[in-house]
């Protein structure tokens, strides 16, 4: 979670909330998630939109 958080550049909690809503995906193993570098890619282009 906190590599994905530091790519996101948003906080752990952050990234926990968008897990636990269904907005990305992710594996649980264990007692902690794995979360796909493809998944976050593809919600960070899907996120995207021109403020301009």
């Amino acid at each position: 979670m906190a590599e994905v958080a530091t790519l996101m550049r948003v906080s752990k909690m952050t990234v926990y909330r968008l897990v636990h809503g269904g907005e990305l995906p992710a594996v649980r193993v264990g007692k902690s998630f794995r979360v796909p570098e493809k998944a976050v890619h593809d919600y960070l282009q899907n996120a995207y939109f021109d403020a301009g």
